[in-house]
C-alpha cells in the first residue's frame, strides 16, 4: 500500500494522483518541472517485452527477481542478457536476476531499513531499523540520491534523512488539497525528525475506504486450455515455508525441512493415467520450457490437475523453475499475468542413478548433472540424478586437491569419501534409487570428524551407527518433528493436534502443520478401522 502512495505502480503518480490533465500539472508545479512523464509507464509483462525488442536500453531492478517470477522465465532472461544496462539492488549477492547486472548495489533489508510503512486499512507505521547495515549496504533513497547527483540532478534529491523525503511527500499529498482527494497527510507535513521518529501509527482514511473506481468485468475461463499434447493443467503456488523466490528463505536450513525441493502433486488417477509413482522424479512441460519435480500422489489433489510450488530457481534447482512453463498472457485491464495456470505434459523420468553430494567446496558440475540445492550448516548439500555418471567429475575434483579417498561399491551403490588432514571434505553417495542417509550424522562428521573407525565405515555408507529411530519426512519444521515419529505417537493414542502437541511440541509454535498432523490422524484412524 505504501508503494501505491508513493507513485510505485507505473499508472500512477505520486500521492495517488493519475496520469489525467490536473494531477499532472499539479505534480509538474510542485516539484517545479516541466518533463514529468505524461503517460502510464509499462506494466511487468510488457516492460521486459519492450526491452526484448530494444526499445528499453536500461533497466534498474529494485528488491525483486523477475528473472524467476515472471512468466516466461526464459524470454525474460533473454530480455535482460540483452539489455545494454541492467542495475539491481538487492539485499543479496546472487539472484537469478543479479547474475544479468552491469551494475549491482548493496540495499538495506527489512531489519536493517529506517522509514514508514503502510497497511491495507492506510494506516502508517514507523519502521524502525533493529539491525546494523552490514558492509556497505545502503538505503534505497541514498542510492537513488547519489545516482541523481551523479546525473546533475543533486538539487531535486538533496536529502540527508527520511523523515525529511516523508515531510516532502506528505506535502505532496496536501498541495492544492481542499478535500477532493482522500489521501491528505496535511496533519504530517511539518513533523521535526524527532517527531516523525516517535511517529505513532497514523491512518488517513477512517470509516470507508475510499475507492476512486470500480470495473465491472465479465468473468472469463482461465487460458490455459488442455489439449492431446498437454493434457494436464498445472496450477502453481506457495508452500508453507518459502517466501516469493527463496533469495533468503532458502538459504535457512529449517526452512528446508519440510519441502526441500520442487514436487508435483498428483492424483491417484492422474498417477495411474501417466504412469507416475510416488518419490520418483518426474518432467513437466510446455511449448515454452521444462521443469523437473519430485512426484508427491495425494488424495487432496484434483484429477486432471497438478500442483507445484512457485519458488524454485536457478540458484537451488537446475529445471525447477515453474515459470519457464508458463505464458505471459495478461488481464487486459490490471496487466496482470495468468500466472498461476498453465497446460502441460508429464513425463516420468527413471534417471540412471540418484546421489546425495555434501561438500565444504562443490565441484563445478556438468550440464547433464540434475541438482537441486538444500540448506545446510557449514557444508554445501545437493542432491543428484543423471544419466550419466559422475564419479569421474568427482574423483578429478579431490585429486586435484590432494585430498585421501575412500571409495565404496555395494551393488547398485556406491560411495566416496575425501579426507584431508583428517577432516571430512566431501561425502558422495549414489545409487539406482536415492538412498536413504543419516543426514544429522553426515553433518556433525565435517564438523568433527568421527575417531572410531566403526564409525567412519557406517559414514563411507551414509548410515549412522548408532540405532537412532528415522524421524522420518519433517512435517513440523519448528521443532524438527518428523512424520514417523508423529505416526507412532499416533498409534500410542494421541488422537488430536492438541495431544501430539502436549507429547511431541509439533503444532505448538507456528502452528502452519497443525493440518497436516490432523490428516495423519485421520489416516491413523481410518487405517484403524480397516483393521477391525
Amino acid at each position: 500500500m505504501g508503494g501505491r502512495e508513493v507513485g510505485g505502480l507505473a499508472n500512477q503518480l505520486a500521492a495517488h494522483m493519475s496520469f489525467e490533465p490536473d494531477d499532472l500539472s499539479r505534480v509538474a508545479r510542485f516539484w517545479g518541472t516541466e518533463r514529468l512523464a505524461q503517460t502510464p509507464g509499462l506494466m511487468a509483462v510488457d516492460l521486459f517485452d519492450a526491452i526484448a525488442r530494444g526499445e528499453v536500453k536500461a533497466v534498474w531492478i529494485m528488491g525483486t527477481n523477475p528473472a524467476v517470477s515472471l512468466p516466461d522465465s526464459h524470454a525474460v532472461c533473454q530480455a535482460l542478457a540483452a539489455c545494454p544496462l541492467v542495475i539491481v539492488s538487492e539485499v543479496m549477492r546472487d539472484t537469478d536476476t543479479s547474475r544479468f547486472a552491469h551494475i549491482r548495489f548493496p540495499a538495506l533489508g527489512w531489519g536493517e531499513k529506517n522509514g514508514t510503512v503502510t497497511n491495507s486499512e492506510r494506516r502508517i507505521s514507523r519502521q524502525r531499523a533493529f539491525l546494523p547495515a552490514p558492509g556497505e549496504a545502503k538505503p534505497d533513497w541514498w542510492i537513488i540520491a547519489e545516482i541523481a547527483k551523479k546525473l546533475g540532478y543533486g538539487a531535486a534529491f538533496n536529502w540527508q534523512h527520511p523523515q525529511e523525503i516523508f515531510c516532502e511527500h506528505a506535502a505532496l499529498s496536501a498541495f492544492e488539497n481542499a478535500g477532493a482527494r482522500a489521501f491528505n497527510l496535511s496533519d504530517l507535513v511539518t513533523l521535526t525528525r524527532q517527531q516523525w521518529d516517535d511517529l505513532e501509527p497514523y491512518q488517513w482514511a477512517t470509516g470507508k475506504i475510499p475507492v476512486r473506481r470500480i470495473i465491472p468485468v465479465e468473468p472469463e475461463h482461465h487460458g490455459a486450455v488442455p489439449d492431446a499434447l498437454y493434457p494436464l493443467i498445472l496450477n502453481s503456488g506457495r508452500v508453507r515455508d518459502q517466501w516469493h523466490t527463496m533469495t533468503r528463505t532458502g538459504y535457512v536450513p529449517r526452512l528446508m525441512q519440510h519441502i526441500a525441493e520442487p514436487q508435483v502433486d498428483v492424483s491417484a488417477a492422474d498417477a495411474q493415467r501417466f504412469a507416475l509413482q510416488d518419490g520418483q522424479l518426474a518432467r513437466l512441460s510446455s511449448p515454452r520450457g521444462v521443469m523437473v519435480a519430485r512426484v508427491h500422489v495425494t488424495a487432496g489433489q484434483r484429477d486432471g490437475e497438478a500442483f507445484t510450488p512457485m519458488h524454485w530457481n536457478n540458484r537451488f534447482a537446475r529445471q525447477g523453475k515453474v515459470n519457464a512453463l508458463v505464458e505471459g498472457r495478461c488481464d487486459p485491464l490490471s496487466g496482470q499475468p495468468e500466472s498461476k495456470q498453465t497446460a502441460v505434459r508429464i513425463m516420468p523420468w527413471q534417471p540412471g542413478w540418484q546421489g546425495e553430494l555434501y561438500a565444504r567446496e562443490l565441484p563445478e558440475l556438468p550440464a547433464f548433472a540434475h541438482w537441486w540445492r538444500k540448506a545446510t550448516v557449514g557444508v554445501e548439500r545437493l542432491t543428484l540424478a543423471s544419466d550419466k555418471s559422475l564419479s569421474e567429475v568427482i574423483l578429478a575434483h579431490c585429486n586435484a586437491r590432494g585430498w585421501q579417498l575412500q571409495i565404496a561399491q555395494t551393488g547398485e551403490r556406491s560411495s566416496i569419501l575425501a579426507w584431508h588432514n583428517g577432516d571430512l571434505m566431501l561425502g558422495f553417495w549414489e545409487g539406482k534409487t536415492r538412498p536413504a542417509l543419516a543426514h544429522d550424522f553426515i553433518v556433525s562428521a565435517f564438523q568433527t570428524p568421527p575417531a572410531e573407525r566403526v564409525e567412519r565405515h557406517a559414514l563411507l555408507d551414509g548410515q549412522n551407527p548408532g540405532e537412532r529411530k528415522d524421524p522420518g519426512r519433517i512435517i513440523c519444521s519448528c521443532f524438527s518433528v518428523g512424520e514417523n515419529t508423529i505416526r507412532e505417537a499416533i498409534a500410542g493414542g494421541c488422537d488430536s493436534a492438541a495431544a501430539l502437541g502436549a507429547t511431541l511440541r509439533c503444532g505448538t509454535n507456528c502452528g502452519s502443520c497443525v493440518p497436516e498432523l490432523k490428516g495423519l490422524i485421520a489416516e491413523g484412524s481410518s487405517a484403524a478401522l480397516m483393521q477391525r
